[in-house]
C-alpha cells in the first residue's frame, strides 16, 4: 500500500509526476521525526540524502566569522532541502534545525539520482526550485548590503510573508512570526532593533501586531516602499 503518495503530490518538484512514478518514489521514502530544537543536519555533513517537510518548520543557518548565527531561510510544509549537496556530492553548506516538532521524509542520494535519470521533468522542476532560491538569496544579499536597519527588517518580513503568509483583501497575515532573536539573525541586526522597528511599523499603520501574529495591512504598498 502507498505510504506517502498523497504527501508527495504536494511537493512542487513531484507534483507533475504520474501515479506510477509517485508509487516508485513512495517505496524509497524514509520517515523521520525531530523534536523542536533538534539538529537535523550539520554544516559539512556528507550530502547523501534529500529531505522534504511533511509537517513542521526548520531553519537553514550558518555561523558567521564572529560566531553569530545567520539564518538564511525558514522553510515548512512541502518544502525541500538538501538538494545542492545531493547533486554535487559536496558536504552540506549549512545547518538545519527543527523550529518546532517536525516530520520529514528522506530519499537517499542513489535513489534520487536514479529518479532524475528516469524522469527529466523532475530535473526541470528541481532546477526551477534552485533558480528560485538563488534569486531570493541574491535579493536578500542586496537588501542586507544596501538597506538601513528598517529596510532590512522589512525585507525579512516580506520574505516570511512570501513563504508562509496568507493574503486576503490586500492584507497579508503571518500566523506565527519567528521569535525576535531569529528575526534579528535573519536581518543581520539586533533583537532591540527588531522590536523598535516592528513598533515603528505599527505606529505608521503599516502592520498590526497581535501576540505572535503579524498583519501587513497594505501589502503592495509596503512592498513598494521597501523593495
Amino acid at each position: 500500500m502507498p505510504k506517502y503518495e498523497g504527501i508527495l503530490r504536494k511537493v512542487p518538484i513531484f507534483s507533475s509526476l504520474n501515479e506510477e512514478t509517485l508509487l516508485q518514489i513512495d517505496q524509497v521514502c524514509i520517515k523521520m521525526n525531530y523534536q523542536k530544537g533538534n539538529i537535523i543536519l550539520f554544516e559539512h555533513d556528507e550530502g547523501n540524502a534529500l529531505f522534504f517537510i511533511v509537517k513542521g518548520e526548520v531553519k537553514i543557518s550558518r555561523e558567521s566569522d564572529d560566531g553569530r548565527e545567520v539564518i538564511l531561510s525558514l522553510i515548512h510544509d512541502s518544502d525541500v532541502f538538501g538538494e545542492m549537496s545531493l547533486l554535487d556530492g559536496m558536504p552540506r553548506s549549512a545547518n538545519v534545525t527543527a523550529m518546532e516538532d517536525t516530520e520529514l521524509y528522506m530519499i537517499k542520494r542513489e535513489d534520487f539520482l536514479e529518479l532524475l535519470n528516469n524522469h527529466p521533468d523532475v530535473s526541470i522542476a528541481l532546477l526551477e526550485e534552485i533558480t528560485h532560491r538563488l534569486r531570493e538569496a541574491g535579493m536578500r544579499i542586496k537588501s542586507l548590503s544596501l538597506n538601513d536597519a528598517e529596510g532590512k527588517v522589512a525585507m525579512v518580513l516580506l520574505q516570511i510573508a512570501d513563504e508562509k503568509g496568507k493574503i486576503k483583501n490586500g492584507i497579508v497575515e503571518i500566523e506565527k512570526l519567528p521569535f525576535q532573536h531569529d528575526l534579528a539573525n535573519m536581518a543581520g541586526t539586533s533583537r532591540e532593533t527588531i522590536s523598535r522597528t516592528l513598533h515603528s511599523f505599527a505606529k505608521k499603520g503599516l502592520v498590526e501586531l497581535e501576540g505572535s501574529k503579524l498583519r501587513i495591512i497594505k501589502y503592495e504598498q509596503f512592498k513598494d516602499i521597501y523593495t
